[in-house]
């Protein structure tokens, strides 16, 4: 058990608390956010990446991760910016693990169980370190960042600077893969509500006969198969933000209920008479054109409006192809491998690419570049697009798909999708344009292997 005690010595930071274990990590974030922090939580080494865009002001990590370890993950992380004080904490403290740690350029290494304020003074002496260092530094690394980045992201990095500490409701427009999501997130960690919960909540992959009890909950015995009370993602964002991706894939029977949540603050768990209130700040996101579906009544036009408080566009990676040297240093940088790096021909390759899957794609072709590549360097020949594996299964010829089964056609066509996005299921799904618990029962049907598929340190968890 870790002990806390807090004192009354503050100072306001943001720090990502990276932990496996959710009532210690619950615990951590807790005595920090008493202290007047904002926390950040993660439960891997791919959620804590994920999260360090833009760095926090120090990170507390676990040593032993389920994808990893802190060992690994610190020169990630440091490759993204090595001002951030990383603080490690274990259970499993040896003197060799220790001082290699610190070799790498840990702050401090902590063995559990670990005094709370202890150790918020040493985070906070960091900090407070760290500004006084780099504040002139920062500054001018500012104005460089920006400079290298493209017009239209400079003026998205205005558009969501203005929403800093604001409470009110966005809507993210942008094609599939732009890294909404992502948006959605950093615009939560500036925004009034930072210290509350982030729900993330794809809605084009709720089952429509469902949808209503995920967004709202139930109670025992409101329906076939409630056998227990169930919390609703409305209930759990309480305080914090809710994001609900894909609005524009949200059954019409759903979309009034929605309204009425957000123009009230009130709902009703399925089968309960008392209202709750619901605390929330809204965040959607679509790449569909909702005026299009309002003119097609497939989309609420009130419901449009309510969502629409403020609208920013995320811009296609083929606007802003002057980002993908960045990006890809990035991607590197996150794969534990910022010494590899393309030719000039496989840069001149990504960058006359039209990307039409985007950073998502991107993020493919790079992670596919890096299994194929020879020692350091990324050739042109590595650099395989999502599109040209399609057009080559178009154009296949030999077997006709009118000789085979419809079983047959359907178990290449989803072993094909799961290859395209690396074996990750969730995506895959997403490809397909159906539920992730279908396309798993589906793999498992056809005995489709998935242990086999290369995975890499950033991969995600996959959720049943």
């Amino acid at each position: 058990m870790i002990g806390v005690v807090v004192s009354s010595v503050q100072l306001q930071s943001r720090i990502l608390v990276v932990e496996d274990d959710a009532a210690t990590r619950h615990g951590v974030a807790a005595a920090l956010r008493a202290r007047g922090h904002a926390v950040l939580e993660a439960g891997s080494c791919h959620e804590a990446l994920a999260l360090f865009s833009p760095p926090p002001d120090a990170v507390i990590t676990d040593l032993r991760l389920p994808d990893g370890d802190a060992v690994r993950l610190l020169p990630q992380l440091h490759a993204l910016d090595a001002t951030v004080p990383v603080f490690i904490i274990t259970g499993f403290a040896t003197i060799d693990v220790a001082v290699r740690a610190v070799k790498l350029g840990a702050e401090d290494f902590f063995t559990k169980p670990v005094v709370m304020t202890t150790l918020i003074d040493f985070v906070e002496k960091a900090v407070a370190r760290r500004r006084s260092t780099t504040t002139g530094k920062h500054v001018r690394a500012s104005v460089a960042a920006r400079e290298s980045r493209s017009e239209v992201m400079r003026r998205l990095d205005d558009e969501v600077e203005r929403l800093r500490n604001s409470d009110c409701t966005v809507l993210i427009l942008g094609e599939t893969g732009t890294g909404k999501s992502v948006l959605a997130r950093h615009i939560h960690d500036v925004g009034a509500r930072s210290n509350g919960p982030f729900v993330d909540v794809n809605c084009a992959g709720l089952r429509s006969d469902f949808v209503e009890s995920e967004l709202f909950g139930h109670l025992r015995g409101a329906f076939t198969g409630a056998h227990a009370q169930k919390q609703g993602l409305f209930d759990a964002a309480h305080d914090g933000t809710l994001f609900l991706d894909e609005i524009g894939d949200i059954d019409m029977q759903v979309q009034p209920k929605i309204l009425k949540v957000l123009e009230e603050k009130r709902f009703r768990r399925m089968g309960e008479v008392r209202e709750r209130n619901a605390d929330i700040r809204l965040i959607a996101a679509t790449h569909h054109d909702l005026l299009a579906s309002v003119e097609r009544r497939t989309f609420r036009a009130d419901l449009f409006y309510r969502i629409s408080t403020v609208t920013v566009r995320v811009p296609s990676l083929r606007e802003r192809t002057e980002d993908i040297p960045g990006l890809v240093a990035q991607l590197l940088a996150q794969e534990g491998l910022p010494d590899v790096s393309p030719t000039r021909e496989a840069w001149e390759k990504l960058a006359s690419y039209s990307w039409p899957g985007n950073i998502r794609e991107l993020k493919n072709v790079i992670h596919r570049a890096l299994i194929l590549r020879t020692g350091t360097v990324i050739a042109a020949d590595d650099v395989r697009f999502d599109s040209e594996s399609r057009s080559s299964l178009l154009a296949a010829p030999a077997e006709s798909t009118s000789s085979r089964t419809l079983e047959e056609v359907e178990r290449e066509h989803i072993a094909r999708a799961l290859a395209a996005e690396n074996g990750r299921v969730r995506d895959a799904a997403r490809r397909l344009a159906i539920p992730r618990s279908t396309l798993y029962q589906k793999i498992k049907n056809y005995g489709i292997p998935l242990s086999s598929r290369p995975r890499s340190l950033t991969d995600p968890p996959e959720e049943g």
